[in-house]
């Protein structure tokens, strides 16, 4: 039963609805080889940390047998372009072939449930290991030896901006959703109601990792969206790194500032704003907000968005 299961694992990837860097793949283009299939969403960020090991790990034993397969299989509406999709495959230098799973068969076939999820598979396709969201490299790669039967040094890593490990002895903000199916810790001055522009306030004081709107806003299913320019979303949070899953609806691209406690960010600036708070919302993806020098305390973040028809879908922290 259980080799079944397996075969239908594998089989799945025929169910894709397009190949980036490779023809499709078939059980019959991986007999004999060891593969490691990859299930990530480009605006993760817990992917994007695990994504230097992937890269690594795909050129050190490419000789050597193993295939490295991304699964992407999309969270938010907005990530079922396959053109966002092959952007963020060439922004993140990803050489691997790629199977993009719109319509979740592969995703359903391996019965899997989040992202970043890693599932080893031997030459005679049965599954060996399986591991889900980041860490545990080293355990992994003494895995992908094993099934490739080798043994030498690890793979030389090189991770960095964004995609640089987590400081997780000074995590302790949540990620958190705004759409109103799975928001919480929602603390304007109104509830939110589903798909009806209001007008919210924030309050004189948020409580650590709640956040609130200020201007006009509605609330859809993934996100909340900005109907009226200068609108803002504030944030207590307590990490070295914040992030924030942004879309627009805007045909221009949103110029956007970023404060932290009511000031410039300096030098505690993300990848995605200057020293003055300034970036740019382009395209939809994940943007790192800030990145806080030592020592990392509790702040305040408060992004403003000065044109309307920004959709903004989940904070993250790092």
């Amino acid at each position: 039963m259980l080799k079944i299961f397996e075969a239908r694992q594998v089989s799945s990837l025929g169910a894709a609805t397009e190949w980036i860097n490779s023809p499709s793949l078939d059980p019959r283009d991986l007999r004999s080889q060891v593969v490691l299939i990859d299930f990530w969403t480009f605006t993760c960020i817990n992917w994007l940390r695990q994504l230097p090991y992937l890269r690594a790990w795909s050129r050190w034993y490419e000789r050597d047998g193993l295939v490295v397969i991304g699964v992407h299989t999309p969270e938010f509406a907005f990530e079922h372009d396959t053109d966002r999709v092959r952007r963020a495959v060439a922004t993140r230098a990803i050489e691997y072939p790629v199977a993009v799973d719109n319509d979740y068969l592969i995703w359903t076939a391996f019965a899997n449930h989040y992202w970043p999820a890693l599932y080893f598979i031997d030459a005679d396709g049965v599954t060996r290991d399986f591991h889900y969201g980041e860490g545990r490299y080293e355990q992994s790669e003494r895995v992908i030896q094993k099934l490739l039967g080798i043994n030498r040094e690890p793979a030389p890593i090189d991770a960095r901006g964004i995609e640089a490990p987590a400081a997780w002895h000074d995590l302790r903000s949540n990620e958190t959703y705004l759409g109103y199916e799975r928001g919480e810790r929602f603390s304007s001055d109104r509830r939110a109601t589903p798909h009806e522009r209001q007008v919210y306030e924030v309050p004189d004081r948020l409580r650590s990792d709640h956040w609130a709107l200020n201007g006009e806003w509605t609330f859809n299913s993934e996100y909340v969206e900005l109907a009226r320019a200068q609108g803002a979303i504030h944030y207590r949070f307590d990490a070295r790194d914040a992030h924030l899953v942004l879309a627009r609806r805007a045909t221009e691209p949103v110029p956007f500032r970023v404060l932290l406690d009511g000031e410039a960010p300096g030098p505690s600036h993300g990848e995605d704003i200057d020293e003055d708070g300034n970036g740019i919302l382009d395209e939809g993806r994940l943007y790192q907000l800030v990145r806080q020098c030592s020592p990392v305390r509790k702040r305040v973040l408060e992004i403003t968005f000065f044109r309307p028809g920004v959709e903004a879908y989940a904070f993250s922290f790092g």
